[in-house]
């Protein structure tokens, strides 16, 4: 295992992470805006997951 592989876990493991929080709060959220805004926010996260640049 070298150590670019180690420090690519390690970026998933935090890109997961704040992905997961943000979903949550998509999830637990009332406002429509604030849904939409919170959306919005998330699609880097997703296309970062997708291997898209």
């Amino acid at each position: 295992m070298t150590v670019y592989q180690v420090i690519t876990g390690c970026y998933y493991v935090i890109v997961l992470y704040f992905a997961a929080m943000i979903f949550w709060r998509l999830i637990t959220e009332e406002r429509l805006s604030m849904q939409v805004a919170i959306s919005i926010a998330l699609l880097p996260f997703v296309y970062r997951l997708l291997y898209f640049k």
